[in-house]
């Protein structure tokens, strides 16, 4: 097996024999180390990659980041898995993973030809992703649909990746649309992006969570959450234009149906929103050099998927780094797509942001019981639909489940069962059984005498969704402000605190103004023990960047904490599920809307100073 020798410079990269041990380094980069292996160990060939006379294990020993035994036994394990999968898939006794989106009603369309996508999800354990760009606080429904796509990939055993747009949330993706979008602040942007960023952390642990509890069993199962300002912020724009631009053609992009009602039916096109397909394309090609093969989109996303396409076998064939160049031997080697349904309104419109019809997955902005309440008024006509494409109960359940339906309709069992396996997947299995429990009691019989039912305890309470307070009081902790965190009960991301509680204030108090500790000397002691961040440059060197970027907090005087503040947010963090998107607001105006937080005294503001 041949090691791992892509992330060394490439001044230094080695041309290994085939015949090296198994036991490899993974991604060394002492340099210096290097450096004299090669001057000690090159061979005396004129060649002009160098020969390493023993294994590059022992480059850099030091360094610990092996691949072990028991990793490569466990690689060997999966992909003898899966030809045993494709045996059987062949044989007629199990279906493939496309048969099986099929059957869920998920698939919609197929970017490419549908025989070669059978025939990948057979023989190969494939990887796929799908991109939402955070040009809104929250996911919405809408978007579940190519990410259910993930969600059983994930439980199959395929690698997935869900990808944050950061970077292309700058100017949105034009489909469909007749106008440009607004341009907000930076700071909204961040903002959109971190809280996006948190609900698809959340997301991906839930599916985990759903699928365990549904009887799938993690033996393969791998996920990754990626921002593409990643790579975007250290793209030179010559690179782009030398390995994508050359290869692309005006005349089929001014022939997309987008452009072509943009300049005769709406306001123009921006060049920022003409090269968005461009940018998606990228994207792709980024991930496929890391095994990702298939995008997945909503059938409105037909048109970039098939571009990305063909942008990606360009780029891919016309390389100007032979090391970089792929052979795509065969249609099982090259990328391809799949969309599914789009989620409409009865009327027909599509649900989403720009149509004022969004139910989002943030509970500040769509509640757990409003998000129920969507799902109970489903019709009838597409309850079973929604089951099949929202949940992960078998089809067989669900069959029992709409015979049960027909014989009374009006007890909505399935829309029942649909609202809740679906708050669970979001929100968490306490979620979805307190807000089930809340419905049953509004909806009781009125002249049912029965006692109602006490209401489970919630990971969050009611309140004000801007209300700093609104989740702090809600674990069985001796800690009232700040509760243990997991992804279960992860308390609210977006909170207001007036200006004097976090200008000129130490990022102990503020932390504990945000509810992110039960005190000062807290706040204190995680500062010290480097347990708490601030979103910053690296280096604590100025307002964070787009992709996200933290630094350790210190004990800095008061007067640092602005430099932190862009716009009106600021950016904190503790542990892997704590974590707040800070408005900052005035004294007065936090006063007006009858807020509160640790700290703050309404009677004299001016007190948050030296508490």
């Amino acid at each position: 097996m041949r090691p791992h020798t892509g992330a060394l410079p490439r001044a230094v990269r080695l041309h290994v024999p085939k015949t090296l041990p198994q036991k490899t380094l993974c991604g060394a980069r002492n340099y210096v180390r290097t450096a004299e292996v090669l001057r000690m160990n090159q061979s005396p060939s004129s060649s002009i990659r160098p020969m390493l006379r023993y294994p590059v294990t022992q480059i850099a020993s030091d360094q610990r980041r092996w691949i072990s035994r028991s990793y490569l036994q466990k690689q060997k394990d999966a992909a003898k898995e899966w030809d045993d999968f494709a045996d059987e898939i062949e044989a007629g006794k199990r279906k493939n993973f496309a048969q099986h989106l099929e059957e869920r009603g998920l698939l919609h369309d197929v970017v490419g030809e549908r025989e070669t996508l059978d025939r990948l999800f057979t023989k190969k354990r494939v990887g796929m992703y799908a991109g939402v760009d955070p040009t809104a606080p929250s996911l919405h429904v809408g978007h579940m649909l190519p990410f259910m796509i993930l969600a059983w990939g994930y439980v199959w055993g395929l690698p997935v990746t869900f990808l944050l747009g950061g970077a292309t949330a700058r100017f949105g993706d034009p489909t469909g649309r007749l106008k440009s979008r607004d341009q907000v602040h930076s700071s909204v942007r961040k903002a959109n992006m971190a809280s996006m960023h948190m609900q698809l952390k959340k997301l991906g642990q839930s599916i985990d969570t759903y699928g365990r509890r549904h009887g799938y069993i993690n033996k393969y199962w791998r996920r990754a959450l990626v921002n593409n300002n990643t790579w975007w912020n250290s793209l030179p724009v010559i690179e782009l234009l030398r390995d994508l631009g050359v290869h692309t053609r005006l005349g089929p992009m001014m022939g997309r149906d987008t452009v072509k009602n943009r300049l005769s039916k709406g306001d123009g096109m921006s060049f920022a929103e003409f090269t968005y397909p461009l940018m998606q394309a990228w994207d792709w090609w980024v991930l496929f050099q890391k095994g990702v093969q298939v995008q997945v989109g909503g059938s409105d996303q037909f048109g970039n998927i098939l571009f990305g396409m063909d942008a990606v076998k360009s780029i891919g064939k016309n390389m100007t780094d032979p090391e970089q160049q792929f052979e795509f031997k065969d249609e099982l080697s090259r990328p391809i797509g799949i969309t599914t349904p789009l989620l409409t309104a009865p009327s027909g419109e599509k649900f989403g942001k720009s149509a004022g019809n969004a139910i989002w997955l943030d509970k500040d902005m769509t509640s757990t019981f409003e998000l129920y309440q969507f799902f109970v008024r489903t019709p009838d006509d597409v309850v079973e639909r929604y089951l099949k494409m929202f949940t992960f109960l078998p089809l067989p359940e669900i069959a029992k489940i709409m015979e049960e339906q027909n014989k009374d309709p009006s007890k909505r069992v399935a829309q029942h069962a649909l609202a809740s396996e679906f708050v669970e997947l979001v929100h968490g299995k306490m979620e979805a059984d307190a807000v089930a429990l809340q419905h049953r009691q509004l909806f009781r019989p009125r002249l049912s005498t029965a006692e109602p039912s006490p209401l489970p305890r919630k990971s969050s309470t009611g309140g004000s969704p801007q209300s700093p307070t609104a989740g702090f009081a809600t674990q069985e902790s001796g800690n009232p402000y700040a509760p243990q965190t997991n992804f279960a009960n992860m308390p609210q991301v977006n909170i207001t605190l007036p200006r004097s509680l976090v200008y000129n204030q130490t990022l102990n108090k503020v932390l504990w103004s945000a509810g992110l500790v039960g005190s000062k000397s807290e706040g204190h002691r995680a500062i010290e023990n480097r347990g708490a961040y601030v979103g910053s440059r690296p280096g604590d060197s100025g307002q964070m960047s787009d992709d996200l970027a933290f630094t350790p907090i210190k004990v800095w005087p008061a007067a640092k904490t602005q430099e932190f503040i862009i716009g009106d947010k600021l950016f904190l963090k503790m542990g892997k599920w704590k974590f707040k998107i800070v408005t900052i607001v005035s004294d007065e105006e936090f006063k007006a809307a009858g807020l509160s937080a640790p700290g703050w005294e309404p009677e004299t503001p001016e007190s948050g100073n030296s508490a």
